[in-house]
């Protein structure tokens, strides 16, 4: 461990991990490199917060992924027992929905909503463009309700999205938007879309229901910050705001959800939103030779905006690099496979 009769919670990590687990007051951002640990930094970290005397049931902590949020508990129930499985560690989406069982009346919705899905969706839309007499070729309802899904993910609603549409294009799919939208909430229903931003709706309407969130979670931790949207963002700070101990993960090397809106500007906006955060480099790599990771470096040092970070690893050069140019993605899988078999 690093110091005697340190606990157990602390064990196996190295300086940075510890300063990322350990740390008290304000908001953290660790900008954590592949294979660099971050699970375990916020695993741990969970874990070291209930050591501390906090509540688990003031800790809100959100992934990315179903599969990743049940990761989570589990790990987080081998540290501090069984009553991880009952606490907040959920997606985005599962924690608005129970935000707006509790609270959707606010915004004229049943609480027993419906949640359409991605084809209830798409379906709709088909229904809305039929209905307006649109051309299903030029305007296909697969696309268009791409693009009310992308626009929803930046905040903005029918009457937002009509105001800035300027080509033809833009302009159909607000009218679609429009009436989607009417159409979606005289259903009771929500989208998935619809959850993140009438969450945001609710905290902006009412004061109270945001208050009583902030109050509940006294401490908010997110993974995979670079792969959050414009809503997602503003959940986060709106909670945040009050009591400040938001701690969040990015990587802005491989944002894996940049086609759904999601970018580096996330993690900057953060340290704008919260000016004092404290900044953790994981850069140490548990995963990879130095070779690959000096190449990986010179490739994602050309990447725009990025906050810089170098990975590193004790576990020696390992074998050179081999380039292969392959002729299509069949191709290169092809070769992976080979690669590994042999």
């Amino acid at each position: 461990g690093p110091f005697p009769g340190a606990s157990p919670l602390l064990e196996g990590l190295n300086p940075a991990q510890l300063d990322a687990v350990t740390h008290t007051g304000g908001p953290l951002l660790i900008v954590a490199g592949a294979g660099s640990g971050k699970t375990r930094v916020l695993t741990r970290r969970i874990a070291w917060l209930i050591d501390e005397g906090h509540s688990p049931f003031e800790i809100l902590a959100i992934t990315f992924t179903n599969k990743a949020a049940n990761e989570m508990k589990n790990r987080v129930q081998e540290q501090v027992g069984s009553v991880a499985q009952r606490m907040w560690v959920s997606t985005f989406h599962s924690a608005c929905v129970r935000i707006l069982r509790r609270d959707a009346n606010v915004l004229g919705y049943p609480s027993n909503f419906t949640i359409y899905d991605q084809a209830d969706a798409q379906r709709l839309v088909g229904y809305v463009i039929r209905d307006l007499g649109i051309d299903p070729k030029r305007f296909q309802p697969r696309a268009v309700h791409n693009t009310i899904s992308s626009v929803k993910n930046e905040g903005l609603g029918p009457e937002d999205f009509a105001d800035k549409a300027m080509v033809i294009t833009e302009k159909k799919a607000a009218d679609v938007y429009l009436e989607y939208q009417r159409r979606i909430k005289q259903a009771g229903a929500m989208d998935f879309d619809d959850l993140l931003l009438n969450t945001v709706h609710l905290f902006r309407q009412s004061p109270e229901a945001l208050e009583s969130y902030q109050r509940r979670f006294g401490h908010l931790l997110v993974d995979e910050y670079q792969d959050t949207n414009a809503v997602q963002n503003e959940l986060v700070v709106k909670i945040g705001s009050n009591h400040r101990q938001v701690t969040v993960v990015g990587d802005g090397d491989q944002s894996i959800y940049r086609f759904r809106g999601a970018d580096m500007r996330n993690i900057l906006q953060f340290e704008e939103a919260f000016p004092d955060t404290t900044v953790v480099l994981l850069e140490q790599n548990y995963r990879s030779s130095q070779t690959i990771l000096d190449a990986a470096n010179s490739v994602i040092s050309q990447n725009f905006g990025r906050k810089p970070k170098n990975l590193f690893t004790e576990a020696g050069p390992g074998d050179r690099i081999v380039k292969f140019h392959a002729d299509d993605e069949v191709d290169e899988a092809q070769f992976v496979a080979n690669e590994m078999a042999r």
